[in-house]
């Protein structure tokens, strides 16, 4: 059985085969191209750099095609990357596709649908109701494929309606707990505040941003969908109801600094607002120690200011004598 990415060990030599994630060109400092790779296969995401990319190389490694990598997995400043000493794209006689090479939701489509749908009925706010239903009707394929994030969090097919619901299930805990949360504001802005990322993104396969990703921000793209649905449905966009929901989305970054056009100023904002952070921050934690040798710290974590998290040794570990 050819061993994945991440079942090779530091510094020791592979050949394998991956999907390449994204391949942006670049230049070095002596001004000749190169192209920095994103590696992907069922055990995670790896950087490599290809050095003195000829044209004809940047032709034919595009994002989204498969390939065979010579190298040697390795650290550099405390982050996994390949060393790569030969590149080649697959032949007619061997039989991957990308499919193969991708990560999926730990959880069944049709189970994440159900999930959801049943989440509606507890959403008792008309225009609320109205509004999500007519928004998840509009983008349910793209929602239910898309990933969460190009690469830091739930970043696999699938990867953005399983964080909505998991986020979801965080959030009917904390309802249950707190009496004086509405639950029609909670649970729909649960559920609209990433959908924006199926205009922000380009899709599960070489994903990358959109122009209106990059220009707009999934934030403001919900917004502008609200506003749309209001038109849609002949609902009032002055309602109490729509303008609360709008602002839960808005602010679900939670500081001007994250991207957010305003901060929380309602309960309901606030706690999707720590709720979002702290599911993406699990899987990040998690998705990096599931690589990560016991007693050795992880990888560097870019989305949680660099740190390192420590794995502890499981409870077979021999005692020392």
């Amino acid at each position: 059985m050819t061993k994945k990415i991440y079942e090779f060990e530091i510094d020791e030599a592979l050949e394998l085969f991956a999907l390449i994630k994204s391949a942006d060109v670049r230049k070095a400092k002596n001004n000749k191209p190169f192209i920095a790779f994103t590696f992907q296969d069922k055990s995670g995401q790896i950087d490599g750099k290809f050095w003195d990319a000829k044209d004809e190389d940047i032709a034919r490694f595009q994002a989204g095609t498969v390939v065979q990598v010579t190298g040697k997995r390795e650290m550099y400043q405390n982050n996994p990357q390949l060393r790569i000493t030969k590149l080649r794209p697959i032949t007619d006689s061997e039989p991957y596709t990308p499919e193969m090479f991708m990560e999926r939701a730990p959880m069944r489509t049709e189970d994440m649908v159900e999930e959801i749908n049943q989440t509606l009925f507890e959403i008792t706010s008309a225009p609320v109701n109205r509004i999500v239903r007519h928004i998840l009707n509009k983008y349910h394929k793209a929602f239910f494929e898309f990933p969460a994030a190009k690469r830091h969090h739930h970043a696999f097919p699938g990867g953005l309606s399983f964080h909505t619901v998991s986020i979801l299930r965080l959030a009917k805990a904390v309802a249950k707990n707190y009496p004086t949360v509405n639950h029609s504001l909670l649970f729909g802005g649960v559920i609209l505040h990433d959908i924006g990322k199926t205009i922000e993104l380009s899709g599960s396969m070489s994903t990358e941003y959109t122009l209106k990703g990059n220009l707009i921000g999934h934030i403001v793209l919900m917004d502008e969908e609200i506003t749309k649905a209001c038109e849609a449905l002949k609902i009032n966009e002055d309602n109490e109801d729509v303008i609360l929901l709008k602002h839960v989305v808005l602010a679900h970054h939670g500081k001007l600094e994250y991207g957010s056009p305003v901060v929380p100023h309602l309960l309901e904002a606030e706690i999707i607002h720590h709720l979002d952070m702290l599911d993406a921050s699990i899987n990040m934690i998690d998705t990096a120690l599931a690589r990560t040798t016991e007693g050795t710290f992880s990888e560097r974590i870019f989305g949680l200011e660099n740190r390192s998290f420590y794995k502890p040794y499981s409870h077979t570990k021999p005692e020392v004598e």
